[in-house]
């Protein structure tokens, strides 16, 4: 027999068998992946969408995760809830959504004055972050890992200007998380909206003010044609993970090639959506500028009030919720020490170069 025939027919049998190996090893999965993010966030929601097509392309076709938007298929703010039921397998949302049920979440996604994307990459993965995470999320029947990041956010989108704290007593705002409960202690009058929702409310007065994200989903939002003062930093949200949850049991019963297919594409991710919106905030920025936004920062004044009353709602927290108290000390341990290395290093660099580039 010629040997290129001879080849040719062995490299067809073994084509042919491993296809039939691998479908006895591992099954066609279909799972749903809610959001709480709209569509129209293409570095948010398309961060599903990667997720999906990623874990498809390492998995031969055979798992795939179809991702909803918010509304679709389940509320955005009851994504954990639909997950924790099993009525979907898995879910795309931020953990401080659910700073209602178990205050401790908040953690998993940022926290006023709290650490920056880095920071929490490195707690996550080398400190006690997501030890912590697996023990508060068990408790709703479900597994956590983060889902992207967003950087450091903008201060949000205000009708008037906010010169004093006198300014912010009063303020019917649009705010996730512990900063609701941190914007309370000042005065103000905290609300958590859908992001989906967040225009309408400011369009029809039922909000004074509203943070999102920063200027490339805000532009999206349209949040500018209503409330022109624009502010920063967002001092509550220093970062912002987001998360996936998955369904013990049905994660539990995912063959480890699958799991593994997630655990890969999540890391993709984590990288790549931060760098989208790195290389897409400046130039949104510019045009929200143009377009009449009026950049302002954050007076000292109502900075250093919020510094105090973040620490003071962390030590009630910590006193009323055993879970709180265990991760904040965690948390509080390992940012501070990030703080005083960034310090050395990152913050006189940053400094001084960032301030020699705008005068140059």
């Amino acid at each position: 027999m010629d040997r290129r025939i001879f080849l040719g027919a062995a490299g067809g049998a073994a084509a042919l068998a491993a296809p039939a190996i691998a479908q006895t090893q591992n099954p066609e999965i279909r799972w749903r992946m809610p959001s709480s993010f709209p569509r129209n966030l293409d570095v948010l929601y398309g961060s599903c969408e990667k997720l999906s097509q990623r874990v498809a392309q390492l998995t031969d076709g055979k798992f795939r995760i179809t991702p909803f938007p918010a509304g679709e298929i389940v509320p955005a703010l009851q994504v954990l809830d639909s997950v924790q039921q099993g009525s979907v397998e898995c879910g795309h949302t931020p953990a401080l959504f659910y700073y209602g049920k178990e205050t401790a979440l908040a953690f998993f996604t940022c926290v006023p004055f709290g650490m920056n994307r880095r920071q929490m990459a490195a707690w996550m993965r080398y400190g006690d972050g997501q030890k912590l995470a697996d023990e508060m999320f068990a408790n709703f029947n479900c597994i956590f890992m983060n889902f992207g990041d967003t950087g450091t956010q903008m201060g949000g989108w205000f009708r008037r200007e906010m010169k004093s704290l006198e300014d912010v007593k009063g303020l019917k705002f649009r705010i996730s998380g512990l900063g609701g409960l941190l914007f309370e202690r000042l005065g103000a009058v905290p609300t958590q909206i859908a992001p989906g929702d967040i225009y309408p409310a400011l369009e029809r007065g039922v909000i004074d003010a509203a943070e999102f994200i920063g200027p490339y989903d805000d532009e999206k939002l349209g949040l500018n044609r209503i409330a022109r003062f624009y502010y920063a930093p967002g001092f509550w949200e220093p970062c912002s993970m987001g998360g996936f949850i998955a369904n013990k049991q049905a994660w539990a019963t995912l063959p480890a090639q699958y799991r593994a297919a997630i655990e890969v594409a999540l890391a993709e991710i984590d990288t790549d959506q931060n760098a989208r919106f790195d290389a897409w905030n400046p130039p949104a920025l510019r045009r929200l500028i143009a377009g009449g936004a009026q950049l302002r920062a954050w007076p000292r004044e109502i900075l250093q009030a919020a510094w105090r009353e973040s620490h003071g709602l962390y030590e009630d927290l910590s006193a009323k919720n055993p879970n709180f108290k265990k991760v904040w000390e965690n948390y509080r341990a390992f940012r501070n020490e990030q703080y005083q290395w960034f310090r050395v290093a990152e913050n006189p660099y940053e400094t001084f170069a960032f301030a020699e580039a705008a005068r140059s």
